[in-house]
């Protein structure tokens, strides 16, 4: 067997493996007909438990952190060498999708696996951290692992209570943590290089232009805000339309706008009318007040503040115009982040070597990499899923996209460990 046909053969067994693998961690969930498995649930704890079984069978040395994170390292040449660290999550939404997160940490330790098998080891260590909350979905606060990495937990994330009013500190407690030693989970910058994460795309850019991979230029900053049309309600049948003040109305037009001048900004930004209220909310009554939400998102920070200072502008022209009140209120934001333009150009090397070509895109979505960026280098590898659906079910990669990301996901590895 020729050694192109070895390693074609290799890089389809390991892909099969991840495959298989997804199919377990899917079946490791609170409930038996929807994967759902949440920060320090039992379920979290086994799905540590079985990561970390692997691990070790991929030649790592494997702990679980004081913030239930689930961690292996496989040493380089010389021992106590900086680490390349490789990562996603391992917690889900409710009624998940069995690759989001997970794929990025089976496809980490299957780069190591090839690494042992062959006896090889780089200049550099590689660490893989399977993260234990990156959605948010227990406790309403989002990357409690990967902060726990990077030492930015804040003080109030311990008293943060769930549905059943179990606290951040008690889910510790009744999973054997100690909430007194979470600063034990925090790394020295010294001793990590760079951070990889590999996801799905959760999205359909790639789909779109036929290619299993892209590469991630940064994850998108977000602004949403609670806003509001104040008109004055009357009986529909009574005003004539050249007295009315109109607020859905002006809702409307402003909405259009918001399509309108978000696609021709372009630049990857994105803008999102999510809800809309009306009151008094009658058949036979003008809308005297609107209440919507505004979600706009892009890649850089500036040119996302400037689209929304211009829609902002623009809600109140139609205002004016239409004799009415608008008022906006922010209530979260977070800024843009880049990912790091050397691991971007060792990424895109890497895909291009085994697709052929290779497209940079930003994400939508946020990542444990918003966390480490605040410390080391960061770089995303995006995975092509069917139909761009995430956080559903349906979610689905196909064997062969997944093979071809183990395999540019490893060239990159070792790429970087000659380069940095």
């Amino acid at each position: 067997m020729s050694q192109l046909i070895r390693q074609q053969a290799e890089r389809q067994h390991a892909a099969a493996r991840v495959m298989a693998r997804a199919d377990e961690l899917a079946a490791i969930s609170e409930t038996p007909d929807a994967l759902t498995r949440v920060y320090l649930s039992p379920q979290h704890l086994q799905a540590n438990q079985q990561v970390a079984q692997w691990m070790t069978q991929a030649g790592m040395r494997v702990w679980q952190d004081s913030v239930g994170n689930i961690c292996g390292r496989y040493e380089g040449e010389q021992e106590g060498a900086p680490a390349i660290l490789l990562g996603s999550h391992l917690d889900t939404v409710r009624n998940a999708g069995r690759y989001d997160g997970m794929l990025g940490v089976l496809a980490a330790i299957e780069v190591v696996h090839a690494l042992h098998q062959q006896g090889r080891r780089l200049a550099k260590a590689i660490e893989i951290v399977g993260f234990g909350d990156e959605e948010g979905t227990r406790f309403a606060i989002t990357l409690l692992g990967s902060r726990g990495l990077t030492g930015t937990w804040p003080d109030n994330w311990l008293a943060q209570t769930d549905a059943d009013g179990i606290s951040v500190a008690q889910a510790m407690i009744d999973s054997g943590l100690d909430p007194a030693q979470i600063h034990l989970a925090a790394r020295r910058t010294q001793e990590i290089a760079a951070y990889l994460e590999l996801h799905i795309e959760q999205g359909p850019c790639l789909e779109q232009a036929g290619l299993a991979l892209g590469v991630v230029e940064a994850i998108n900053g977000a602004r949403r805000l609670n806003c509001r049309f104040m008109g004055e309600a009357g009986h529909a049948g009574t005003v004539p339309m050249s007295h009315r003040k109109d607020a859905l109305a002006a809702a409307a037009e402003w909405m259009i706008q918001v399509e309108t001048m978000t696609r021709e900004q372009g630049g990857n930004l994105v803008a999102t009318v999510g809800t809309l209220r009306c009151a008094p909310g009658a058949v036979n009554v003008i809308p005297g007040e609107v209440t919507l939400t505004l979600d706009i998102r892009g890649p850089s920070d500036e040119p996302l503040e400037a689209l929304l200072n211009a829609l902002l502008a623009q809600a109140q022209v139609i205002a004016e115009r239409r004799h009415l009140q608008f008022s906006a209120e922010t209530f979260y934001r977070i800024a843009a982040t880049a990912c790091d333009p050397g691991l971007q150009q060792i990424l895109r090397d890497a895909v291009s070597e085994v697709q052929g070509g290779s497209l940079t895109l930003p994400s939508g979505a946020g990542h444990d990499a918003i966390a480490i960026a605040e410390r080391w280098p960061v770089g995303m590898l995006f995975v092509r899923c069917k139909g761009g659906i995430s956080h559903h079910p349906a979610e689905s990669v196909n064997v062969e996209d997944v093979a071809l990301a183990i395999d540019a996901f490893s060239r990159a590895v070792v790429a970087l460990d000659k380069n940095a």
